[in-house]
């Protein structure tokens, strides 16, 4: 059986930052209208996969295509229009502060589109409902909690109708309920929009209810791939202690750091 043309491929991905190589030789696949997430420790470089794939960074070699187009070829006006078509959810949410829930939401649709005020009022109200926010579009970001600016940074990131939406570490620093929420409606709204969606995260069980398909990063590599349920059986030592939170293993509970014997008998430094 032929496997299906993923919608993005990451292919022998090597970048680095100064000095410091972030991926070595990594090859992804994100397969049309599945929820595919991306998860490792901190520092992976999880978000850095994120800008590579919106072309906001270039590879130093390999190569990053979505729906069949070569992100860093493109020119600048062909990428502003592949751009229209992925949705973003910030880990901060980012919203804009001085205004409210409504032209937050609006304002992709006003810079991108030459919708009418009423077709643009239709459109933000069905977008609101669907993470359960109209009656709050009078509000502004300041008076929202954490878990409601999420769900209007959603709200927005869904406005344009896109193929796909990227979530950064989207249950970061949220209640059980908002957590729950967010669960719901990330796995609600691909399925109903028909989307493809990448997820960023390192809250394992959140992130595992709702992935189709888990990458697990370490070191510049991919340390395990597969379905929640194939890597919670994985025997790999790096998958065994990020899925299960092990506080030692492949990433060590201890700094690297002389004997602790010599250490005591050492000369202090003056």
């Amino acid at each position: 059986m032929t496997r299906p043309k993923p919608l993005v491929a990451v292919k022998d991905l090597n970048f680095r930052r100064g000095d410091r190589l972030i991926f070595d030789g990594v090859d992804i696949e994100i397969q049309r209208g599945k929820i595919t997430a991306i998860m490792g420790p901190s520092g992976t470089g999880k978000t850095t996969l994120l800008k590579l794939i919106a072309g906001q960074l270039r590879p130093d070699a390999g190569f990053v295509s979505v729906d069949g187009l070569e992100v860093h070829s493109l020119s600048r006006e062909q990428l502003f229009l592949l751009r229209r078509r992925m949705g973003m959810l910030f880990q901060s949410g980012a919203l804009l502060t001085d205004l409210d829930v409504f032209e937050n939401v609006a304002f992709p649709v006003r810079e991108h589109t030459d919708l009418t005020e009423s077709m643009i009022r239709n459109l933000v109200l069905m977008k609101l409902e669907a993470v359960g926010l109209r009656g709050a579009s009078h509000l502004y970001p300041r008076e929202l909690s954490g878990g409601m600016a999420r769900r209007v940074a959603l709200a927005r990131a869904i406005a344009l109708d896109p193929m796909m939406v990227m979530y950064d570490e989207p249950f970061s620093g949220q209640d059980p309920i908002s957590m729950g929420v967010l669960v719901q409606l990330i796995h609600r709204l691909n399925d109903a929009l028909n989307l493809t969606s990448i997820i960023v995260s390192h809250d394992v069980p959140e992130t595992a209810s709702i992935a189709d398909y888990i990458y697990v990063l370490s070191e510049g590599k991919v340390v395990g791939e597969g379905t929640p349920e194939e890597l919670g059986r994985s025997r790999s030592e790096w998958v065994m202690q990020f899925m299960h939170g092990l506080a030692d293993g492949p990433v060590p509970f201890h700094y690297p750091a002389p004997e602790f014997f010599d250490d005591l008998m050492a000369e202090p430094l003056r």
